[in-house]
């Protein structure tokens, strides 16, 4: 064998090598050294990170009450009061009873002892005060979803900008995500929500979807949790505000389909909901000051 040939078979051996290591599955536990010789498949990733989040992201054990003064609280902190427009409920252990702010609080008042607990018809069955009137239309979200476990809608400002001007949301940006697909639109204002057809529109409107822009309204959050239903305000809130500010850069992009969806399945993981509404939950106290170590 002459020596060209020779030196040619060895680099096409070593070549062989090298394709073959690029494609090898790694191991679990192998180290930023061997980052180059495979790349794993995205499922391996988000199958790791739940099992972690799991273990790591522990749950905080609150009562209904106190869960839900943390949520008006959040509410307030981000910015989405409107005097007394906005309204938030949740499911009773009692079938066919729901717990609600009384009527007259705003939402940075809220505490846990401020809930009261309503029947189908908003009479008072436990604590002292009366429901909002607007929270009727809840009633019809809870009958056509049992899935829905709380609900949240508020008139804040960036929403209901959108819902000014009849806008429906455009998921363009990953952190509109957990909207992408789940995120309704009325176009039409069925008036002052106090009576049992507005419910019905509304309700039938929101259909299989987390949430609604209601034109020349507000919005609606309809979560399996109230920590969902806060996290999809918080962030419907934001995506509005982001879409208002993009739109003066022209015609806005939305996401890849089958990549808004890979997103917005990650990020209603339960584990991430919940620590984020904990995080924001802690935020409500203030930040505290920085330990710093004696001098």
């Amino acid at each position: 064998m002459s020596l060209a040939a020779w030196l040619y078979r060895g680099a096409v051996s070593i070549l062989s090598v090298l394709r073959a290591a690029s494609v090898a599955p790694m191991a679990e536990g192998q180290t930023g050294e061997d980052m180059n010789t495979a790349l794993r498949e995205k499922s391996y990733f988000d199958t790791r990170a739940t099992r972690e989040m799991a273990r790591h992201l522990q749950a905080v054990p609150r009562s209904i009450q106190e869960t839900m003064a943390y949520a008006c609280r959040i509410l307030a902190m981000t910015g989405q009061e409107a005097g007394l427009a906005g309204q938030i409920s949740m499911r009773s252990q009692r079938p066919g009873a729901y717990w609600t702010l009384r009527f007259g609080l705003g939402f940075d008042e809220a505490t846990p002892a401020d809930f009261i607990e309503v029947d189908r018809d908003l009479h008072t069955l436990t604590g002292e005060g009366m429901a909002n009137p607007a929270t009727r239309f809840h009633l019809w979200v809870y009958e056509a979803r049992p899935d829905v476990q709380s609900i949240i809608h508020t008139h804040s400002p960036w929403a209901s900008a959108l819902a000014a001007a009849r806008q429906p949301l455009v998921i363009s940006q990953m952190d509109m995500t957990p909207l992408h697909d789940d995120c309704a639109f009325l176009g039409e204002w069925p008036g002052v929500p106090i009576a049992d057809q507005e419910g019905v529109i509304i309700s039938e409107a929101l259909g299989a979807k987390r949430a609604i822009i209601l034109a020349h309204h507000g919005y609606l959050t309809a979560g399996k949790s109230c920590e969902e239903a806060t996290y999809l305000s918080v962030y419907l809130e934001r995506a509005a505000r982001m879409q208002i500010r993009a739109q003066a850069f022209g015609p806005l992009t939305p996401v890849d389909d089958a990549l808004a969806r890979e997103a917005h399945d990650y990020l209603l993981k339960p584990s991430i909901v919940n620590a984020t509404f904990n995080y924001w939950a802690r935020q409500t106290h203030g930040i505290p000051p920085l330990p710093l170590p004696a001098a």
